[in-house]
């Protein structure tokens, strides 16, 4: 790379994308990398700021920023994934298919901590659909050294720094609890929010009981479910600390691990989250407290996609919601394209 003045570069070669903005018009490239810089080029190149341009020649063990993106790019990229081509040193990653994303978190810092060269994403352990854009790469400089790109890809190891696990389509026992609805006291009108929030995953109900506040037979309904071969069960009412509450009871009795009680996340602090596991077989059980029935969004919309994706859910990752934890009920609901969840 070499830098001359824009008069004197007839004939030569450019070695980056040249950008020309104009407001509200256009954003995007007037010449690209490689083209050879005519007489008529000039007044263009001068118009968008280029008094001083850099040419290209090439140097053993440096690599123009288009390489570099590919070498990030391939850092990245794994299956359910399509790429852009190469534009102004950027290439950009997006999803083939519905399914959550998965990012490896500590490999992104690694490499954008190393210094020249950048990877930005959405937000992981969220929904994306098909032809959502998923990432962007790109190094800082024009030209950086081929040593360098070399430490951070064996920094990070050949495991993709993003994954995408499509939605295969799960089936949902719900149990619906509390005398009042069991008496026909009240309509439930629990499971048809349940119905439509599988549905957003291709997911469907299986089985569904209406059962009294018996812990007794809350616990009989799930075990039932499952050998029956749901691939979750979802728990309705009974969540709170009053006496009839007995939901958590019934839950824990299944011999279930129980991953938390509580969850630091508004609407949805009475969640609880296990997992039933048998002969081969990881079976999430959910405690779904009052609020995922009337609220737009609770903590159901934060572990549900993940339920759905085959992605288990920890205990610390439950704790870490706490920072973005708290839905602010807009008006205008935008999620998942807001701050909730999103604290880390």
């Amino acid at each position: 790379m070499k830098l001359i003045r824009t008069e004197d570069a007839v004939g030569q070669v450019l070695c980056h994308d040249i950008t020309q903005i104009i407001k509200g018009e256009k954003k995007g490239p007037v010449f690209k990398k490689g083209h050879i810089i005519q007489e008529e080029d000039i007044p263009v190149l001068l118009s968008v700021g280029k008094d001083n341009i850099y040419i290209w020649e090439k140097e053993e063990g440096i690599l123009h920023e288009n390489e570099a993106a590919e070498i990030l790019c391939k850092m990245c990229i794994s299956d359910h994934m399509t790429r852009s081509g190469v534009s102004e040193g950027k290439i950009e990653i997006r999803a083939d298919c519905d399914g959550l994303l998965k990012i490896n978190r500590a490999a992104l810092k690694v490499v954008n901590g190393f210094g020249q060269m950048m990877i930005a994403t959405v937000h992981g352990d969220f929904p994306v659909q098909k032809g959502d854009k998923l990432a962007g790469t790109r190094i800082i400089p024009l030209v950086i050294e081929e040593e360098k790109m070399r430490q951070v890809e064996k920094l990070i190891g050949e495991k993709p720094i993003l994954q995408l696990k499509p939605f295969p389509g799960k089936k949902a026992g719900v149990v619906t609890t509390g005398n009042e609805v069991f008496y026909g006291r009240i309509e439930d009108t629990f499971t048809p929010v349940i119905e439509e929030k599988l549905k957003e995953y291709g997911g469907e109900v299986c089985a569904h009981d209406v059962l009294n506040d018996d812990h007794t037979k809350i616990t009989e309904s799930i075990l039932k479910m499952i050998d029956d071969g749901a691939d979750m069960v979802l728990c309705t009412g009974g969540m709170s600390v009053d006496p009839d509450d007995k939901t958590p009871l019934a839950i824990k009795n299944t011999g279930a691990r129980i991953v938390s009680y509580g969850a630091p996340v508004l609407p949805g602090a009475m969640f609880l989250l296990a997992y039933y596991e048998k002969d081969g077989r990881k079976v999430p059980i959910m405690g779904l407290p009052g609020c995922v029935m009337y609220s737009k969004r609770t903590i159901f919309d934060l572990i549900l996609p993940r339920a759905m994706a085959d992605d288990e859910v920890t205990a610390d990752e439950l704790a870490s919601l706490g920072e973005g934890g708290l839905c602010l009920s807009c008006m205008v609901c935008t999620f998942p394209n807001c701050g909730f969840g999103k604290g880390v």
